[in-house]
Protein backbone atom coordinates (compact mmCIF):
# COMPACT_ATOMS: atom_id res chain seq x y z
CA UNK A 1 0.00 0.00 0.00
CA UNK A 2 2.60 2.57 0.94
CA UNK A 3 5.36 0.98 -1.01
CA UNK A 4 6.85 4.24 -2.24
CA UNK A 5 6.64 6.22 1.05
CA UNK A 6 8.82 5.62 3.96
CA UNK A 7 7.28 6.08 7.42
CA UNK A 8 9.67 7.32 10.13
CA UNK A 9 10.16 5.38 13.32
CA UNK A 10 8.19 7.91 15.37
CA UNK A 11 5.02 6.96 13.56
CA UNK A 12 4.37 10.41 12.09
CA UNK A 13 4.20 11.20 8.43
CA UNK A 14 6.66 13.42 6.58
CA UNK A 15 4.12 16.20 6.41
CA UNK A 16 4.69 17.06 10.10
CA UNK A 17 8.36 17.86 9.58
CA UNK A 18 9.33 21.33 8.58
CA UNK A 19 12.53 22.52 7.10
CA UNK A 20 14.20 25.77 8.06
CA UNK A 21 14.88 28.19 5.21
CA UNK A 22 18.60 27.54 5.47
CA UNK A 23 18.08 23.82 4.94
CA UNK A 24 18.23 22.66 8.56
CA UNK A 25 15.35 20.82 10.17
CA UNK A 26 13.34 21.66 13.23
CA UNK A 27 12.98 19.21 16.03
CA UNK A 28 11.17 16.31 14.54
CA UNK A 29 7.48 16.11 15.30
CA UNK A 30 7.10 19.62 16.87
CA UNK A 31 5.07 22.19 14.98
CA UNK A 32 5.83 25.88 15.42
CA UNK A 33 3.32 28.45 14.23
CA UNK A 34 4.59 30.53 11.38
CA UNK A 35 2.64 33.66 12.43
CA UNK A 36 2.65 35.58 15.75
CA UNK A 37 1.84 39.06 17.03
CA UNK A 38 4.58 41.60 16.69
CA UNK A 39 5.56 43.92 19.50
CA UNK A 40 3.98 46.84 17.63
CA UNK A 41 0.64 45.02 17.32
CA UNK A 42 0.64 44.20 21.04
CA UNK A 43 1.40 47.84 21.95
CA UNK A 44 -1.40 49.11 19.69
CA UNK A 45 -3.83 46.64 21.28
CA UNK A 46 -2.77 47.78 24.77
CA UNK A 47 -3.18 51.43 23.78
CA UNK A 48 -6.71 50.77 22.49
CA UNK A 49 -7.57 48.87 25.67
CA UNK A 50 -6.19 51.71 27.83
CA UNK A 51 -8.24 54.33 25.95
CA UNK A 52 -11.38 52.21 26.31
CA UNK A 53 -10.70 51.82 30.05
CA UNK A 54 -10.27 55.61 30.44
CA UNK A 55 -13.50 56.32 28.55
CA UNK A 56 -15.46 53.76 30.57
CA UNK A 57 -13.98 55.07 33.82
CA UNK A 58 -14.93 58.66 32.95
CA UNK A 59 -18.44 57.55 32.01
CA UNK A 60 -18.80 55.76 35.33
CA UNK A 61 -17.63 58.83 37.29
CA UNK A 62 -20.07 61.05 35.33
CA UNK A 63 -22.92 58.66 36.11
CA UNK A 64 -22.04 58.75 39.82
CA UNK A 65 -21.91 62.57 39.78
CA UNK A 66 -25.28 62.78 38.01
CA UNK A 67 -26.80 60.43 40.58
CA UNK A 68 -25.45 62.55 43.43
CA UNK A 69 -26.79 65.77 41.88
CA UNK A 70 -30.22 64.20 41.35
CA UNK A 71 -30.23 62.97 44.95
CA UNK A 72 -29.41 66.47 46.26
CA UNK A 73 -32.07 68.00 44.02
CA UNK A 74 -34.72 65.58 45.33
CA UNK A 75 -33.70 66.34 48.91
CA UNK A 76 -33.92 70.09 48.22
CA UNK A 77 -37.37 69.77 46.63
CA UNK A 78 -38.56 67.68 49.58
CA UNK A 79 -37.39 70.42 51.95
CA UNK A 80 -39.25 73.03 49.86
CA UNK A 81 -42.45 70.98 50.01
CA UNK A 82 -42.13 70.74 53.80
CA UNK A 83 -41.66 74.50 54.22
CA UNK A 84 -44.50 75.25 51.76
CA UNK A 85 -46.79 72.93 53.75
CA UNK A 86 -45.99 74.96 56.89
CA UNK A 87 -47.00 78.12 55.02
CA UNK A 88 -50.25 76.61 53.75
CA UNK A 89 -51.17 75.27 57.17
CA UNK A 90 -50.85 78.67 58.87
CA UNK A 91 -54.35 80.16 59.30
CA UNK A 92 -53.30 83.67 60.36
CA UNK A 93 -52.52 86.16 57.60
CA UNK A 94 -50.28 88.22 59.89
CA UNK A 95 -48.16 85.20 60.82
CA UNK A 96 -47.83 84.22 57.16
CA UNK A 97 -46.61 87.67 56.18
CA UNK A 98 -44.27 87.69 59.17
CA UNK A 99 -42.68 84.44 57.99
CA UNK A 100 -41.22 81.55 59.85
CA UNK A 101 -38.15 79.48 60.55
CA UNK A 102 -38.18 75.67 60.50
CA UNK A 103 -35.68 73.01 61.50
CA UNK A 104 -35.37 70.58 58.57
CA UNK A 105 -33.30 67.98 60.39
CA UNK A 106 -29.63 67.99 61.19
CA UNK A 107 -28.30 71.52 60.90
CA UNK A 108 -30.50 72.47 57.93
CA UNK A 109 -32.86 75.39 58.38
CA UNK A 110 -35.70 76.66 56.24
CA UNK A 111 -36.64 80.31 56.50
CA UNK A 112 -39.70 81.62 54.65
CA UNK A 113 -41.66 84.81 54.19
CA UNK A 114 -44.77 85.52 52.12
CA UNK A 115 -46.51 88.56 50.70
CA UNK A 116 -50.27 88.20 50.31
CA UNK A 117 -52.27 90.34 47.89
CA UNK A 118 -56.01 90.34 47.31
CA UNK A 119 -57.40 89.55 43.86
CA UNK A 120 -60.64 90.49 42.10
CA UNK A 121 -62.17 87.21 43.24
CA UNK A 122 -63.53 86.83 46.76
CA UNK A 123 -61.42 84.67 49.10
CA UNK A 124 -58.67 84.22 46.46
CA UNK A 125 -55.23 85.61 47.22
CA UNK A 126 -51.99 85.93 45.25
CA UNK A 127 -49.16 84.69 47.44
CA UNK A 128 -45.50 85.47 46.69
CA UNK A 129 -43.49 83.05 48.77
CA UNK A 130 -39.74 83.26 49.36
CA UNK A 131 -37.88 80.37 50.97
CA UNK A 132 -34.20 80.17 51.91
CA UNK A 133 -32.75 76.79 52.88
CA UNK A 134 -29.37 76.84 54.59
CA UNK A 135 -27.28 73.70 54.90
CA UNK A 136 -23.77 73.71 56.36
CA UNK A 137 -22.81 71.00 53.85
CA UNK A 138 -23.40 73.44 50.97
CA UNK A 139 -21.35 76.53 50.19
CA UNK A 140 -24.31 78.89 49.71
CA UNK A 141 -27.96 78.87 50.82
CA UNK A 142 -30.61 77.93 48.25
CA UNK A 143 -33.22 80.62 47.69
CA UNK A 144 -36.51 80.09 45.88
CA UNK A 145 -39.36 82.49 45.10
CA UNK A 146 -42.75 81.23 43.94
CA UNK A 147 -46.03 82.92 43.21
CA UNK A 148 -49.29 81.03 43.46
CA UNK A 149 -52.99 81.56 44.14
CA UNK A 150 -54.55 80.45 47.40
CA UNK A 151 -58.23 80.16 48.27
CA UNK A 152 -58.62 81.14 51.94
CA UNK A 153 -61.96 82.49 53.15
CA UNK A 154 -60.54 82.98 56.67
CA UNK A 155 -58.07 85.61 55.43
CA UNK A 156 -60.69 87.81 53.78
CA UNK A 157 -61.73 91.15 55.16
CA UNK A 158 -65.54 90.90 55.67
CA UNK A 159 -66.26 94.31 54.09
CA UNK A 160 -63.99 93.68 51.10
CA UNK A 161 -65.39 90.16 50.71
CA UNK A 162 -69.04 91.33 50.56
CA UNK A 163 -68.09 94.02 48.04
CA UNK A 164 -66.27 91.45 45.80
CA UNK A 165 -69.26 89.07 46.02
CA UNK A 166 -71.66 91.88 44.99
CA UNK A 167 -69.42 92.74 42.01
CA UNK A 168 -69.37 89.06 40.99
CA UNK A 169 -73.19 88.88 41.15
CA UNK A 170 -73.46 91.97 38.94
CA UNK A 171 -71.05 90.48 36.35
CA UNK A 172 -73.02 87.22 36.27
CA UNK A 173 -76.29 89.09 35.76
CA UNK A 174 -74.72 91.16 32.96
CA UNK A 175 -73.52 88.01 31.20
CA UNK A 176 -76.99 86.47 31.52
CA UNK A 177 -78.58 89.66 30.18
CA UNK A 178 -80.63 90.26 33.31
CA UNK A 179 -78.71 93.26 34.63
CA UNK A 180 -80.80 95.86 36.51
Amino acid sequence: MNAGKRIPATGKSRRCRRRMPNGGSLLSGIRYPLSAFTLLEVLVALAIFAMAAVVLGATYVNALNAYEIASRRNEYEEDLRFVRAALLAEPSRDKVEEGGDLNLGGEKRGRWQADIASTDTADLFAVTWTCTITDPARPAPNRTTQTFLQLRPTRSDPVERSQLLDNARKRILEIQGAAP
